[in-house]
């Protein structure tokens, strides 16, 4: 199958789904497929480690200092839990913004870490967000991967060995750098991810620089070049963005009053959270509980 007809596929499940412009979940766990008639504004959201083809468009993202733009035939290797702000950049009615998104297994990852350590790469400069363009082995693996959508029999079977080759071919891709960083055990990536769980773990506490640097057994100046350089922003930026992040998922579900959200998260004071939130949303939290009213059946 060539590239345009996997955009074919893709366009035509979206419509089987009855869905529009919007992210949408297949039967394969893990696994997601995206399609914009339009293009969309920047939208803060945070990333599992994944892998985002486009196939079709141009989408941008942002985490901290960091931005890229990725296109068609280009891939986004995510190897942290990330908060971003991304949005399409290029799509139309015509030729909409079409992408297949895999959600990545660290477990896959670790368990390749004997034969990608053979492995001759051209190693490149690990970054938060990996854009390159992505080689047609890679791509063949992806598109038997959304055959299995609809053939769940096969799936059983297929799907794990598909998962495997799909990790191993990231490890060898060249922006797959973050990917190679967290297979050495004790690695600085290794170190930060390891923080990155314990913060998302533990939502509500306040930890200091100084507190996280002496967890990951470095100094707190080390600690903090590190973690800007592998997430793109300071770890205070990190924990803030991953509250609100985590706040506005909580306002959308519409089971909380803005108060109670702002202790889920963390926070000491509404007033401050508010002030927070509507900073990095543009509206006040107010306005995103509202719209899970109005989106309630």
């Amino acid at each position: 199958m060539t590239i345009e007809g996997l955009i074919e596929r893709i366009c035509a499940y979206a419509d089987e789904k009855e869905a529009g412009d919007e992210f949408i979940t297949t039967e394969l766990e893990g696994v997601y497929v995206a399609r914009s008639r339009s293009q969309t504004v920047l939208e803060p959201a945070l990333y599992a480690p994944l892998l985002c083809l486009v196939l079709q468009g141009q989408k941008e993202t942002h985490s901290g200092t960091q931005a890229v733009s990725y296109g068609a035939g280009e891939s986004l290797i995510v190897g942290h839990e990330l908060p971003v702000v991304s949005q399409v950049t290029e799509a139309s009615p015509e030729t909409p913004y079409v992408a297949i998104t895999v959600r990545l297994d660290m477990g896959i990852i670790r368990g390749l870490f004997d034969v990608v350590s053979e492995a001759d790469i051209q190693e490149e400069q690990a970054r938060p967000l990996g854009v390159g363009e992505t080689e047609s082995a890679l791509f063949g693996a992806i598109e038997r991967l959304f055959e299995l959508v609809e053939r769940p029999v096969q799936a059983k079977i297929m799907l794990p060995m598909l998962l495997r080759e799909i990790h191993f071919r990231l490890l060898l891709a060249r922006h797959g750098a973050m990917l190679r960083q967290l297979l050495e055990r004790g690695s600085y990536a290794d170190r930060i991810a390891r923080i990155i769980n314990r913060v998302k773990q533990n939502l509500t506490r306040r930890y200091s620089v100084s507190e996280l640097a002496k967890a990951a057994g470095m100094s707190a100046s080390s600690f903090h070049g590190h973690f800007k350089a592998i997430t793109g922003m300071t770890p205070l930026q990190y924990q803030k963005n991953l509250r609100l992040l985590s706040a506005r998922v909580l306002l959308v579900r519409g089971d909380h009053t803005v108060a109670q959200v702002a202790y889920e998260v963390g926070y000491e004071s509404p007033t401050q959270f508010s002030r927070e939130y509507s900073r990095k949303f543009g509206v006040p939290p107010s306005a995103d509980l509202n719209r899970a009213g109005d989106d309630t059946p």
